[in-house]
C-alpha cells in the first residue's frame, strides 16, 4: 500500500459529517485469543470526524450487512478509527469477515455514532468491563484521562482474555483492577460500590447476565437508577414473537415478518431502507413512527399494550405513546402494525 499523499488543501478536508466514509485497513494486531484490532485510516491521509466517548461505527460486511464495533482510539480530531473484534464461531459471520481483511483491504463505515455516552457532570466515574466489553470502557478511560476526570476501572475477563490490559493499565495509572472471574468481580463490587463518592456515575458494558448482575449490586448499594449507565455487547435472547403483518403506509405495501425475524431484517430483506446501527435497541438508529398497531383483539394505535418494546432507548413516556418502535427489537402484540413507511 502506498503512503499517504503530501497534505493541501484537498486532502486535509475531513470527509462531510454523517456520510459513509470509505476507508483502508492500515494496521492488524492480536490483542488476545480471538481477539484482533484494526485500525482504519482515510486514503487520503484525512483527518476523521471527531467522536465522543463510547461511540461506534457502522462497518459494511461483505454480504451486504453491517456490524457496529466501538472506536477504541482517542475522538479528537482523529486521523485514524481503531476497533476490535471478537472473533464468534456462534456469530451471523460479521466477524470472520472482519478477521479475514488484510492490511490494504478497503472498508466502508458509518460516521460514528453514541449511545452510551459519559455524563461529563459527574463527579467521578467507574468503569467496569466484561470480556471484549472493554472496548468502550477504554474509549471512557482514554477520555477521562485526557481530560484529567476522576475515574476507576474494573475490568473482568476469563482465561485468554485481557484485551487492552496493558493500555487500560497506562491510562488509569494504578486505578485498574482486574478479576478473574465472576466470583471476584462480584466481591470487588460489594465494598468499591459502597466506596464512591456522591456524584459518580457507573458504566458497564460487557454481557448481558454480567450487566444485569452489576446494575442489581448497584440498585441494592442505593445507587440511584439515573447514574447507571450501561451498553451490552451481545444482545439478550428475545422471545421470537407471533408472526404479522407489516403494512407500509406511505409505500403501499404489506411485508409478512414471520416469528423469530425482527421488524428491521424484514424491512431490508424486501428493500425498504431503514438506517441502523447497533440492532440491539440501544442506539436509536432504526426509530420508526408507528400510525396503528392492531390485532386480533383490536388494540388501538396509541394503546402502549399494541406494542411489545424491547428497546432500551426510547423513555418510558415515549413507549406509553406508543406512536414509534425500534424496529431491530421491538413487535406489536397483534397481527398488524401500520408504520409511516
Amino acid at each position: 500500500m502506498t503512503g499517504a499523499p503530501a497534505a493541501d488543501a484537498a486532502t486535509t478536508r475531513r470527509p462531510a459529517a454523517g456520510a459513509a466514509l470509505h476507508l483502508v485497513v492500515s494496521g492488524i494486531a492480536e490483542l488476545s485469543r480471538g481477539v484482533r484490532s484494526f485500525t482504519l485510516r482515510d486514503p487520503r491521509g484525512r483527518s476523521l470526524p471527531s467522536f465522543a466517548p463510547g461511540s461506534s461505527i457502522a462497518v459494511q460486511l461483505g454480504d451486504g450487512g453491517r456490524n457496529s464495533y466501538s472506536l477504541t482510539g482517542s475522538g479528537r480530531r482523529p486521523d485514524h478509527y481503531a476497533i476490535s473484534v471478537r472473533l464468534d464461531d456462534a456469530g451471523r459471520g460479521g466477524s470472520k469477515w472482519m478477521h479475514g481483511l488484510s492490511v490494504g483491504d478497503e472498508v466502508t463505515v458509518s460516521a460514528p455514532s453514541s449511545a452510551f455516552p459519559p455524563v461529563l457532570a459527574a463527579r467521578h466515574h467507574l468503569l467496569i468491563a466484561g470480556g471484549i466489553g472493554v472496548t468502550p470502557i477504554l474509549s471512557h478511560a482514554r477520555a477521562a484521562a485526557e481530560w484529567g476526570r476522576s475515574f476507576d476501572v474494573v475490568y473482568a475477563y476469563g482465561d485468554g482474555g485481557g484485551a487492552h490490559r496493558d493500555e487500560l493499565e497506562r491510562l488509569s495509572g494504578g486505578r485498574l483492577t482486574v478479576c478473574a472471574s465472576r466470583a471476584a468481580l462480584h466481591t470487588h463490587l460489594a465494598a468499591a460500590l459502597l466506596e464512591q463518592p456522591l456524584g459518580a456515575h457507573l458504566y458497564v458494558c460487557g454481557p448481558v447476565a454480567m450487566i444485569d448482575a452489576v446494575q442489581a449490586a448497584a440498585r441494592a448499594a442505593g445507587w440511584p437508577e439515573a447514574r447507571l449507565h450501561a451498553e451490552a455487547f451481545t444482545p439478550p435472547a428475545l422471545d421470537p414473537g407471533e408472526p404479522f403483518e407489516a403494512r407500509l403506509l406511505g409505500l403501499g405495501r404489506t411485508i409478512r415478518v414471520e416469528s423469530g425475524v425482527t421488524l428491521l431484517d424484514a424491512l431490508l430483506s424486501a428493500n425498504v431502507p431503514v438506517p441502523n446501527l447497533c440492532r440491539q435497541g440501544v442506539c436509536g438508529e432504526c426509530r420508526v413512527a408507528v400510525r396503528a398497531p392492531s390485532g386480533s383483539q383490536g388494540a388501538d394505535a396509541r394503546d402502549p399494550e399494541g406494542i411489545d418494546h424491547r428497546d432500551s432507548f426510547l423513555t418510558d413516556e415515549e413507549k406509553d405513546r406508543g406512536d414509534c418502535l425500534m424496529p431491530c427489537v421491538s413487535r406489536p402484540r397483534g397481527e398488524i402494525l401500520e408504520i409511516e413507511l
